[in-house]
């Protein structure tokens, strides 16, 4: 069975060790506007340096959940896994309403963006041939950002359902990522079960912040994936609670989860501050954090090779598998 990535077709066994969801690189919508961007092949050959660091350690891909409108680059994207031996995969879908959505695809019906999605799984991404092998969706606001209490946005709604759609209609898993302290989950995947979605396909990101069983065990329950995907993201919440709350679900028989650190290799256009603080505040926000660091408090917590393994591997295969 055969997954896009961004050189082509891979056999979705051929994933081995994956990191669930990172970043090349991001710019909020209006950063093309900007006449400042990335030094293209300057930070180019820092991130293959860094994708090798990974790729030595063990990892073999590596999922860039980039949604459409945020500075996706897939050319980018294919140069840097050819360059470095890590495979790739992008996505695509659309980012929140707060700082994503624009107003072209909000005046578009379910059916429109569901095309679209499907359009670039099946046939490519603009004029580069590259296909995406993985639907993005995210609902809420982010923390420190957004101001809480709003719930899911009508233009989000939207969005889940068109991704819903293209899922159904291709095969592609959906990766929903919401804000760790007002998590939209459940809500998710209520509407998902209208649009008939098959919950092996559904992974509801940035989980491990939530620090919530009562949460945890509601997505695991319904079939669905849960991605502790923020490990380093120290000025959001500590990874001893991450860790604390991976180790307790595992130890009462849940292992549906997947692992990441939903990283940021470089800023497209000028950072306005994001980056610089959030790295600051998270020293340890680096590709390589959950090899060196959170993989051995793992086993030294006596988490076996086996059920990393399953973290590692195995869930990655079949989140993929159509």
């Amino acid at each position: 069975m055969e997954i896009n990535s961004v050189l082509g077709p891979i056999n979705v066994e051929s994933l081995g060790t994956t990191l669930i969801h990172e970043h090349l690189s991001i710019g909020w919508p209006g950063w093309e506007l900007d006449h400042q961007d990335f030094d293209r092949k300057k930070e180019g050959a820092r991130i293959a340096d860094k994708l090798k660091e990974i790729r030595d350690l063990g990892i073999t891909s590596f999922v860039d959940p980039c949604p459409m409108e945020l500075g996706r680059d897939p050319e980018f994207a294919a140069e840097m896994s050819e360059k470095s031996g890590i495979q790739i995969v992008v996505a695509t879908g659309l980012y929140n309403d707060a700082l994503g959505i624009p107003q072209h695809f909000r005046l578009m019906d379910i059916d429109g963006i569901a095309e679209q999605y499907v359009s670039e799984i099946q046939d490519g991404i603009g004029k580069t041939g590259i296909k995406a092998g993985i639907i993005k969706t995210a609902s809420g606001g982010i923390y420190g950002v957004t101001p809480p209490g709003q719930g899911i946005q009508e233009s989000e709604i939207k969005c889940l359902r068109a991704a819903a759609r293209a899922s159904n209609a291709t095969g592609t898993p959906i990766l929903c990522p919401n804000d760790e302290m007002e998590p939209f989950g459940r809500e998710t995947l209520d509407i998902f079960e209208e649009e008939k979605v098959d919950f092996n396909k559904v992974l509801i990101g940035h989980a491990c912040g939530v620090g919530d069983m009562r949460y945890y065990f509601d997505i695991l329950e319904r079939g669905a994936w849960l991605g502790f995907d923020r490990f380093g993201i120290e000025s959001i919440a500590s990874d001893k609670l991450r860790l604390a709350s991976l180790l307790g679900l595992m130890a009462v028989g849940y292992d549906r989860i997947m692992l990441s650190h939903d990283s940021l290799q470089c800023w497209r256009g000028r950072d306005t501050g994001v980056l610089d603080g959030m790295v600051a505040a998270s020293p340890n926000w680096d590709l390589a954090h959950i090899s060196r660091n959170i993989l051995p408090a793992m086993r030294e917590a006596g988490v076996s090779q086996d059920e990393i393994d399953t973290l590692m591997i195995k869930n990655p295969c079949s989140y993929f598998k159509k």
